[in-house]
């Protein structure tokens, strides 16, 4: 009986060496190609997010910056009464640039991250062969799901971004925002704090904002109503209300505060117990409630000191009389 065996030596080991090229040769692109080109990708991609994260931080930069001719410099508080109202602490402006700054550049630095990472997985996808279509599609579906059971928290985080964006408040500022009226001390991307007078505390969601009254952008003017007599000279009462207006204005501590002079616009209505009188004057913003209360501070001295009466309330009363009364009887009933 005769027994073959395989063919053995160099042969086989060229055979042998043959398929392997011929295997590393048919998986050459599966090997070397792909792993090179996800890396690539990858490499890419960290270079965009470093140049977007290095635009992001010198925008934030730019904004924290304060503006031109603006003195970031804290006046001391008076004591007693009067102007020391007026001054206040001039550190919220920084904090604001700060916080609005900051909460921008997360979320630019976020939506970036989120993008190019989203772009990265589906370039990755293409490249391992997996067909993107219903990926695309099943993301499609979950995402509209969400937005349908989330669009109300959508809306707070986009109507809060387009707040700080456009700068329409910020920390420190008065607004009225509808029931809310107050000084605010905190916006988010979903949530605004509102200090009211009375020290409550309003959480409102930025959807829910409508419209928004600041009182604390470019300027503000402060509005003094004055009552007088309606036997006083209104000539004498405008005189005495401009030297008043001039003579705040004169002083150290009111000439940063006061942005014009204080001017008389005249009557401002008529009626049974006087005439009213209106003065106004420009300010800087926050300020017009301190200014107004000096104003009528000093306005009452003045009208005082000029002999122009305020008027007091008058009340007429009839009186029945029947014939051959007198007035003591007619009183006495």
């Amino acid at each position: 009986m005769s027994h073959t065996f395989p063919p053995t030596g160099q042969g086989t080991d060229t055979r042998l060496a043959a398929s392997w090229s011929d295997w590393f040769g048919d998986h050459t692109e599966a090997l070397i190609g792909i792993p090179l080109r996800i890396a690539l990708i990858v490499v890419v991609l960290l270079v965009l997010r470093a140049v977007a994260k290095r635009a992001i931080t010198r925008v934030v930069q730019r904004v924290l910056e304060p503006p031109a001719g603006e003195a970031e410099r804290s006046r001391p508080r008076r004591s007693g009464r009067g102007a020391a109202v007026l001054h206040r602490d001039r550190s919220r402006a920084r904090q604001r640039r700060e916080q609005r700054a900051r909460t921008i550049g997360s979320v630019l630095s976020s939506v970036v991250t989120i993008v190019l990472f989203m772009v990265g997985v589906a370039m990755v996808l293409d490249q391992v062969g997996i067909a993107l279509g219903p990926l695309l599609a099943s993301a499609g579906v979950v995402g509209l799901a969400i937005g349908f059971g989330a669009q109300s928290l959508v809306a707070d985080y986009l109507s809060g971004l387009l707040i700080m964006v456009e700068d329409q408040y910020g920390v420190g500022d008065s607004v009225d925002l509808g029931e809310a009226i107050g000084e605010v001390e905190h916006v988010g991307l979903r949530l605004t704090h509102v200090r009211d007078l009375n020290g409550g505390l309003w959480h409102i969601r930025n959807g829910e904002i409508l419209r928004v009254r600041n009182d604390s952008q470019e300027w503000a003017r402060a509005v003094l109503d004055v009552a007088v007599a309606h036997d006083a000279n209104l000539d004498t009462v405008y005189r005495v209300l401009e030297e008043t207006g001039r003579a705040l204005r004169d002083e150290p501590e009111f000439a940063d505060v006061l942005l014009e002079d204080p001017a008389v616009w005249g009557v401002q209505s008529l009626d049974a117990e006087g005439v009213l009188v209106r003065l106004a004057v420009k300010t800087v913003p926050l300020q017009q409630w301190g200014v107004t209360r000096e104003l009528r501070r000093r306005v009452k001295d003045a009208l005082d000191d000029a002999g122009i009466e305020t008027p007091f309330p008058r009340r007429t009363v009839w009186l029945r009389t029947e014939p051959g009364d007198t007035e003591a009887d007619a009183l006495s009933r």
